[in-house]
């Protein structure tokens, strides 16, 4: 039976009954482009809306100028050099209109080649990356403008990932309606990564070059705009002749987009480029750093913008004070120095002999027994208290409470002067002069010298058995030669923003006077001969120099401060775990190294001859002395009660007066009535008439001499 279901065609036969597949195929290629002109016009929508909203939630231009992420300081020394950058560095704003025009051309060419004609993404870009992709298996070539690297520095990070990508294509969008070219091109200038912790050309050309961005030239510019690709291997600190390799291959993209000519090209000679010394590897500088920087939280109110910090310290001086440390210090030892100028500047700091194996400083935190260097506030004591350093004094064994100090080497000198005591370093004399003036009055004078730390007053703490720091006790010694006056330490001079405003500038304070100029000379005079014929002799350098050595008991630590020329300097040595070191001892390492620095030091100063006069107060002068100061004529004689004498006649022990042969005649004052008789003095005061009377004094009274005096004992 017949179907009646399956139309016939015109001629009699069956229809088929499947459509042909090119027609099929056409449908669905007509509804896929249908569907597809949908999806990229709601894409279109979606990405012109999200476009309009980035925009929208952009900063301002200026907002975008001012933002950065941590503070950056440039650490300066005395002379101006840049001694450590610390933080991000963004240097100096520089303008569009300010930058050369060969560092804009270097780097578009290099980064952008159409950055003046594309919307923010370069479609041909990101075609020839994916090319390159297909054909090498990774991705070998960036498909990345100017302005989508300028949206991941400041708004995104490094991730590699499809969605990252695609808010970069939006932002890169955003910033190119919102600005214009030549903004976001000074943005991106002044705030791309090139190394080294620079960001910004400015900041670039002043870590490599040692110039503003304003100054860079042709082949500076290719090297600049070389270091965007990959800012560590092909920096000019780090390799240099990379760094100038792909400076060549940045000429030749300028020849090739049209900004140079082959001859203008070959005659750039990229080896001439004079580039700024590395100076990470003198580390012993960052000592200073660590111990200055964090006085900027008291010295500046708030503030977080770029800033520059001078300093005291002297680029030549600390060299030759880290040579000094490395060079002296026994194998095994660690060194510590700190050098003071007169008015208390930090000219040079060293806190161990290697700041990146040990970044502990020795020279502000680490408190050592001082041994014999203590001494200083044992003879100030004294001194102060009436000693002359040719007062007589006796070396000889001494116990004290129990306690026994002897000399190095066991030796007693007997009889000697105070001078040649503290030159060879007599423990017995220090032991005895501190026992005489107070181990509490020794105390206060280390205290009013500026030591901090804590100090015992058992008879030992004359041999310097109370810890101290090095910088304390070098201030100490500053304060002898500046003539008694304190010296205060300090390392910062000014503080100035990137473009030179001052926000803090140093004033010295006005000093105290912390000992008599005379105390001051006396000390000088000791120190000066302890160095010249006692236990510092390793510290002469063919000047005037005063100083004293301290060595501790077993050689745990070994020390030698003095000052020569205006300039102070004290030197430590000795191990972290304070054992022994053979051979330790003040005048021997510390020494040498303190003269090897200061030869240094004091090259450029003139020979200073200290001041080691004494200008005694009147209370301590000498009869003949006195007799100096004006007519003996004008000295009048009175006994207890004020009453006016004849000092031509004296009493005897039983009341009766006799005739003094000694005395000259008109020797007295004149016949004058007596301020109160005998017999109304024994009535008021009760005194009993066969009372013997007192004894006549002259007034003024003169000092009385001494030959011999006792004096303490310290390590040398």
């Amino acid at each position: 039976m017949a179907r009646r279901d399956i139309p016939r065609r015109p001629d009699g036969g069956r229809s088929d009954p499947q459509p042909k597949s090119g027609s099929k195929l056409g449908r669905w290629f007509k509804r896929l482009m249908v569907w597809g002109a949908g999806f990229a016009l709601l894409g279109a929508i979606t990405l012109v809306v999200a476009v309009a909203v980035t925009m929208r939630s952009l900063p301002g231009y200026q907002e975008l100028k001012s933002s950065q992420t941590g503070q950056m300081i440039v650490v300066r020394a005395a002379d101006g050099t840049e001694i450590v950058t610390l933080g991000p560095s963004y240097g100096k704003w520089v303008p569009y209109e300010r930058i050369p025009q060969v560092m804009r051309d270097a780097m578009v060419s290099v980064e952008d080649r159409r950055y003046r004609s594309h919307l923010g993404v370069d479609p041909i870009g990101i075609v020839r990356s994916l090319m390159v992709r297909v054909e090498s298996g990774t991705w070998r070539q960036g498909g990345s403008t100017i302005t989508q690297q300028l949206a991941r520095n400041i708004f995104l990070n490094n991730t590699k990932t499809f969605a990252r990508k695609a808010r970069e294509w939006v932002l890169a969008l955003a910033l190119e309606q919102k600005f214009s070219k030549d903004q976001i091109l000074e943005l991106y200038l002044n705030k791309v990564y090139f190394g080294g912790g620079a960001y910004g050309i400015d900041s670039a050309a002043r870590k490599f070059f040692g110039h503003s961005g304003e100054e860079i030239t042709l082949p500076e510019a290719a090297i600049i705009a070389g270091l965007v690709k990959a800012p560590s291997r092909y920096s000019p600190t780090a390799d240099a002749d990379a760094a100038v390799g792909r400076a060549g291959v940045v000429l030749q993209t300028l020849v090739s987009n049209g900004y140079l000519t082959e001859q203008e090209a070959r005659g750039v000679d990229l080896k001439k480029v004079k580039m700024v010394e590395d100076r990470s590897g003198q580390n012993s500088a960052r000592y200073f750093t660590d111990w200055a920087l964090p006085q900027l939280d008291l010295l500046l109110p708030e503030n977080d913008q770029p800033i520059e910090v001078w300093t005291t310290l002297d680029p030549v001086m600390q060299k030759a004070a880290t040579s000094a440390v490395t060079g002296f210090a026994p194998k095994g030892a660690q060194g510590a120095l700190v050098s003071l100028d007169r008015d208390g500047a930090v000219l040079a700091m060293v806190g161990g002999t290697d700041y990146v194996t040990s970044n502990y400083n020795r020279a502000v935190n680490a408190v050592r027994q001082p041994g014999s260097a203590w001494k200083l506030f044992v003879y100030l004591t004294a001194l102060e208290a009436g000693y002359t350093p040719g007062d007589r004094v006796v070396d000889e064994p001494v116990t004290i409470d129990g306690w026994t100090p002897r000399n190095d080497g066991g030796r007693y000198a007997g009889e000697i002067d105070l001078r040649t005591a503290f030159a060879y370093s007599k423990n017995t004399v220090a032991a005895q002069l501190g026992n005489e003036v107070g181990f509490g009055q020794v105390a206060n004078m280390a205290r009013r010298f500026g030591i901090t730390t804590p100090i015992n007053t058992l008879p030992s703490m004359v041999l310097g058995s109370s810890e101290a720091r090095v910088i304390d006790m070098v201030r100490a010694f500053a304060s002898v030669q500046a003539k008694g006056m304190s010296v205060e330490p300090y390392g910062i001079r000014k503080v100035t923003t990137t473009d030179g405003e001052v926000l803090y500038r140093h004033r010295t304070e006005t000093p105290q006077q912390l000992v008599p100029p005379y105390v001051a000379a006396g000390m000088t005079d000791l120190m000066q001969t302890a160095v010249n014929i006692g236990t510092g002799r390793a510290a002469q350098i063919g000047r005037p120099v005063a100083g004293k050595t301290g060595t501790t008991s077993s050689n745990k630590d070994g020390w030698f401060l003095g000052f020569s020329s205006g300039i102070t300097t004290g030197v430590w040595m000795g191990r972290d775990d304070a054992k022994a070191v053979p051979g330790l001892q003040g005048g021997a390492a510390p020494a040498r190294a303190f003269a090897a620095y200061m030869k240094v030091a004091t090259a450029k100063r003139p020979v200073e001859k200290f001041d080691t006069e004494l200008k005694l107060p009147e209370w301590q002068l000498e009869p003949d002395d006195e007799a100096m100061m004006g007519n003996p004529d004008d000295y009048f004689y009175v006994d207890e009660q004020g009453n006016l004498v004849d000092p031509s006649r004296r009493r005897t022990e039983d009341g009766s007066e006799v005739v003094d042969p000694d005395a000259l005649p008109g020797d007295g004052p004149p016949d004058m009535p007596q301020a109160a008789n005998d017999d109304f003095l024994n009535r008021a005061t009760g005194r009993r008439d066969n009372e013997s009377a007192p004894p006549v004094v002259n007034v003024p009274r003169p000092r009385p001499t001494s030959t011999q005096r006792a004096v303490p004992n310290t390590n040398l």
